[in-house]
């Protein structure tokens, strides 16, 4: 209370050690401080019951947007579904005639990439929420998104430089490890 106070002297151009004098003038002078705030890191208390506002305030209309809520499970179930068929028709033709199909393995290799990320979105936003845990859910989100982009560099080396996901696979269960160059020695 006595810093406040000497603070507020300060400012107002009185001096503290001579009251009434005007001959010493001290002047306030913010000092350079090299600690970290850790205040943006600290999680945010839920208000009182969980209920935000008072009981005459108007409802708040959430905003539409297209990633979450029921449009976000809708996204989900269309990677599940899509996954059965581009997982049934590449499996069938390597296992049967032999053959290839690098256009649906690309595409089996992005879906089921989308469908986890979808799969991990949803855990963060139930597990991490953003209004509890703020900094720590953008960096759950930060992380995530980074993950997938590393996962479709990973598709896209896999499709260029071997012959795709599906053909790793069969020479895994063929174990026909000699011939696959990611178990070669350089």
């Amino acid at each position: 209370m006595l810093r406040k106070s000497f603070n507020l002297m300060v400012r107002k151009g009185i001096s503290p050690f001579f009251a009434g004098s005007k001959a010493v003038q001290i002047s306030a002078s913010r000092s350079i401080s090299l600690k970290p705030k850790f205040e943006k890191l600290k999680l945010t208390p839920p208000p009182p019951g969980g209920v935000e506002g008072g009981v005459n305030d108007d409802l708040k209309k959430p905003e539409i947007d297209f990633f979450h809520g029921s449009y976000h499970w809708d996204y989900e179930r269309i990677t599940a579904v899509a996954l059965i068929p581009l997982t049934m028709i590449p499996m069938y033709g390597a296992i049967a005639s032999n053959a290839m199909y690098p256009m649906i393995d690309t595409a089996l290799c992005c879906t089921l990439l989308i469908h986890a990320q979808l799969g991990f979105t949803s855990c963060i936003i139930d597990y991490i929420p953003k209004r509890k845990f703020g900094i720590w859910h953008r960096l759950a989100m930060l992380t995530l998104y980074s993950g997938t982009a590393f996962g479709l560099y990973g598709v896209y080396e896999l499709e260029t430089n071997n012959n795709g996901l599906v053909d790793l696979i069969c020479k895994l269960w063929k174990n026909e490890e000699a011939d696959l160059p990611i178990f070669s020695r350089y």
